[in-house]
């Protein structure tokens, strides 16, 4: 009878709760809220750099246009261990052999030989050696250089810097709706990191066709941006 009397008070006692927590998360859903995103930034020297280097090689054959090339390219990384870049730096992107023709007009296409490109993605980690490893592949027989980038090793300064910058403009910017609005900020309910980016300086081109002195390179600097996502629950 014990057994039955407490399933009983259980029985009588759960409904109530289940009330409770319905009452809660209805009166949640109709709490009026501010859902608002804001931007932080941080600015950033960047300390690393990303070059493709390739070397383009014309003979009339297949197999004379990658001896070539092959030869060119051992020379070019070759240069660019001498001035000081890691094996673990140097990374082959692409490798290409095609047929080279010529078309006129009424007539069948004519082979003219072999074209062979080997590109390579390096990355230089000392910026002050940047110009002279430009001038050291080219020196060894590199003839394409495209793409130079900078970027940060290592961003997390920056973006807890740009974090902090962008919650502080969030809670500027509910501030300033709230009180527009003739409310007043009760509660921070959620917040999320939307995530951060890495706007480097503009990518630059050269053209490694002629002989390069001294290449000049200027890393500038980045400005890296985070944005955060926020809900407010407003009172009057």
């Amino acid at each position: 009878m014990l057994r039955s009397a407490a399933l009983a008070f259980l029985s009588l006692a759960c409904p109530p709760v289940l009330a409770r927590a319905e009452d809660a998360a209805h009166t949640e859903f109709e709490a009026t809220t501010l859902q608002l995103s804001a931007a932080g930034e941080a600015h950033a020297a960047p300390d690393i750099a990303s070059i493709n280097v390739g070397v383009e090689t014309l003979a009339p054959t297949a197999a004379q246009a990658l001896h070539e090339n092959s030869a060119q390219m051992s020379a070019t990384i070759a240069a660019l261990k001498a001035q000081g870049v890691a094996a673990r730096d140097i990374q082959t992107s692409g490798l290409n052999l095609n047929a080279q023709y010529v078309f006129h007009d009424g007539e069948a296409r004519k082979l003219t030989g072999y074209q062979a490109a080997n590109t390579v993605t390096i990355t230089v980690r000392d910026l002050a050696r940047l110009g002279a490893t430009v001038d050291a592949v080219v020196g060894a027989g590199a003839n394409q250089i495209n793409g130079v980038s900078f970027s940060l090793s290592d961003p997390q300064h920056a973006e807890d810097e740009a974090r902090r910058a962008a919650v502080k403009a969030l809670e500027a910017k509910a501030a300033l709706y709230a009180d527009a609005t003739g409310y007043r900020l009760a509660r921070l309910v959620s917040l999320s990191d939307g995530g951060g980016q890495g706007s480097p300086v503009r990518p630059m081109m050269l053209s490694a066709s002629r002989k390069l002195s001294a290449t000049p390179t200027e890393p500038g600097e980045m400005d890296v941006v985070v944005t955060v996502n926020a809900v407010y629950e407003l009172k009057k």
